[in-house]
């Protein structure tokens, strides 16, 4: 036999098992997996000692483009996801200008990434007052789903969803067989309790006083039952405690399609890291205390989280250097995920099984991605070769950002991302993009 391509000598992750196996791929697609492949190939990689994952799918960044490129672009931020293992990703509807509510805006940032992104791609359609009457023409175009605001977004352009707007979306997107992703906190609490707080104290405490767990968790319980009334599948995106997975578990023992993610950055930092990260480690929901934390970890290791996403949602650096209350509410960090979670996994015994699942797996599966997300025979070559005893620290040099900003700065990690591929083409080794742009559009088969 003779294939482009046999990856040798590597260990498999797949959400299955971890085992030594050989890897042929032809026209961009996994032919054979076996412990020894026979035949010969145009190229050959020798990945004795390093591990083989799927490609990180990220579901939940913000790429900005078009009309925000200066915060980031969707060819700076494909291929910081690519240097961090990453395959594919799915572009947030609200930075955009304007968001992509319409079948036009959808058209338009279609454009920009097939023209600019190494990795393959999705798109969200934004779920608003204002989109309600577009929903159907954004399903025909393609959208992996709607996102919908349950507080202000941040963006004027891109209202929050009511009650009623939640209610109307979600059984269009039931009709439509498409996933609704919600950011949950309570509106009127956040902005009542910002109102109290004001401008008064110094750095973090008044952000963090105004976004309480408790308005993470009315909101979900709301959203959760709107999804029960219409039949809807619900996601719940950076979801920032325990008790708020826990919530969703109690949703799926009614028998409810309820999904969430938790984010790096819960897993990493908690509120106690705000005195020395600034504005760099502001988002909403804010970093919780340690017990919170524990509780994803505790999570993530039974299975009970779906992803783990980047949220990555920078900013140009006169947002970030602001006092902490006006300061951007977004973290950069679409290129440290995996790295992240296998420095962390070892204090809470995540498998690497888990870690194929929450980064890749799960995410195929539930936006329904055709050959995407998995190491198997007729599957694209999206793949991710990983040193996990490569110890590095991060440097702002090596962040393929558009901006060089990140919390993750000075960070020690364990496990480093040595080569990247999307369909069998190689993207990224070695620290440098070795493709022009070959993104494709995924869409729910």
């Amino acid at each position: 036999m003779s294939y482009d391509l046999i990856i040798r000598n590597g260990t498999v992750v797949t959400a299955r098992d971890v085992s030594p196996a050989g890897i042929a791929i032809s026209g961009g697609s996994i032919v054979e997996i076996a412990s020894e492949i026979s035949g010969s190939a145009r190229e050959e990689i020798d990945a004795k000692g390093l591990h083989v994952f799927p490609g990180v799918i990220d579901p939940h960044v913000h790429f900005n483009e078009p009309g925000r490129t200066e915060w980031e672009g969707i060819s700076t931020g494909s291929a910081a996801l690519a240097a961090g293992g990453g395959t594919c990703f799915f572009d947030m509807p609200l930075n955009s200008s304007p968001p992509v509510l319409t079948a036009e805006t959808f058209d338009a940032k279609l454009a920009a990434a097939r023209e600019k992104s190494v990795t393959d791609f999705g798109i969200w359609g934004g779920l608003t007052p204002d989109s309600l009457p577009h929903l159907q023409d954004l399903g025909a175009r393609g959208v992996v789903g709607f996102k919908a605001f349950m507080c202000d977004s941040g963006i004027d352009e891109f209202s929050w969803a009511n009650d009623y707007t939640l209610y109307r979306g979600m059984l269009t997107a039931e009709e439509l067989g498409l996933v609704v992703a919600v950011h949950a906190e309570n509106q009127f609490l956040t902005r009542g309790l910002a109102n109290d707080v004001g401008h008064t104290g110094e750095g973090w405490v008044p952000f963090v006083y105004a976004r309480p767990i408790i308005a993470e968790i009315e909101a979900m319980q709301r959203a959760i039952l709107l999804a029960e009334e219409t039949g809807c599948r619900l996601h719940i995106v950076h979801v920032s405690c325990g008790l708020g997975i826990e919530l969703v578990l109690d949703a799926r023992k009614r028998g409810l399609p309820i999904t969430c993610e938790t984010c790096p950055h819960y897993l990493t930092f908690t509120v106690s890291d705000l005195s020395t990260l600034g504005p760099l480690g502001k988002c909403a929901p804010p970093l919780r205390w340690k017990p919170d934390q524990q509780g994803l970890w505790s999570h993530l290791a039974k299975g009970n989280i779906d992803f783990v996403t980047s949220d990555h949602s920078p900013s140009s650096p006169d947002l970030k250097a602001r006092n902490f209350v006006d300061a951007w509410g977004g973290i950069s960090g679409v290129q440290s995920t995996l790295p992240l979670l296998l420095t962390g996994r070892s204090s809470a015994d995540v498998s690497l099984q888990r870690i194929a699942a929450a980064t890749s797996v799960n995410v195929a599966n539930v936006f329904k991605l055709r050959d995407k997300g998995d190491i198997r025979v007729g599957f694209d070559a999206d793949l991710c070769l990983v040193d996990l005893n490569r110890e590095f620290t991060l440097r702002s040099e090596d962040l393929h950002y558009r901006h060089k900003m990140s919390p993750y700065i000075g960070r020690t990690m364990r496990g480093a991302v040595v080569r990247t591929l999307v369909r069998g083409t190689t993207v990224f080794q070695d620290g440098k993009i070795v493709s022009k742009p070959i993104g494709r559009l995924v869409r729910p088969a």
